[in-house]
């Protein structure tokens, strides 16, 4: 049975396809949002006093993955921002992470990454004219030397072109490699078999070390970023 690579609704002479990636971040909103409802019951019904097993459990350890990409950077406002980075940190994992059964990762979609990561840059943009003001922060782009406001200004469009980019790069990257690899062994069968001794390790790193990295990577200069907004000054 060939894979879908998109999903096309015609209405009337007007098509909308819908990528692969973009129907697995969608099946993915609804698996996380199943598993936060019955996690959350499961927490309200939880004995303090007993040991947290199954559900209860695996939410405590998600909580503390994310309490630490964020903690250090977001400080005595992490609490406030824990439901927004702790579902994406965990459904970017996973999405990562799908490529192992098959699946395209919704990272691998330039268009998906670019909206992820201007979602952060504005909510940083927001929450840096919430604290000062708009003149205070068109202020901020003229320090240190008004002569150095273009270089201030390219400096801040950078942070999403490299969330972007960077992210993108690398869980393609993998992708397309892994793809090389069992494409040149199906063509040299059937000695191309011997070849399956090593997709294990490169699977390892493409999908779940380099996957992980990355979420870790781009949640760690987000937050980072966000914090010299929000965060009180140490």
């Amino acid at each position: 049975m060939p894979s879908i690579s998109a999903l096309e609704i015609h209405v009337g002479s007007f098509t909308l396809e819908i990528q692969q990636s973009i129907l697995v971040w969608l099946i993915l909103c609804v698996v996380f949002a199943t598993f936060f409802i019955v996690a959350g019951k499961k927490i309200e019904r939880q004995d303090p006093s007993k040991a947290s097993k199954g559900i209860v459990y695996i939410s405590e350890e998600a909580l503390n993955l994310v309490l630490f990409v964020i903690k250090g950077n977001l400080r005595e406002t992490t609490k406030k921002y824990i439901p927004l980075f702790g579902t994406l940190i965990l459904m970017m994992i996973a999405s990562n992470l799908i490529g192992l059964i098959g699946l395209q990762n919704p990272t691998s979609n330039v268009s998906f990454n670019a909206t992820l990561a201007i979602t952060m840059w504005l909510m940083i943009q927001g929450n840096a004219i919430k604290k000062g003001g708009l003149i205070a922060r068109l202020k901020e782009l003229t320090e240190p030397m008004v002569i150095l406001t273009p270089l201030n200004i390219i400096g801040e469009m950078a942070l999403p072109i490299s969330l972007t980019m960077r992210l993108f790069g690398n869980i393609l990257a993998g992708s397309i490699i892994t793809m090389l690899v069992y494409t040149l062994i199906k063509a040299l069968m059937p000695w191309g078999v011997l070849g399956l001794s090593v997709t294990p390790f490169l699977h390892m790193y493409f999908d779940i070390f380099s996957g992980v990295i990355q979420t870790y990577i781009f949640f760690t200069l987000a937050s980072f970023n966000l914090g010299q907004q929000v965060a009180e000054e140490e």
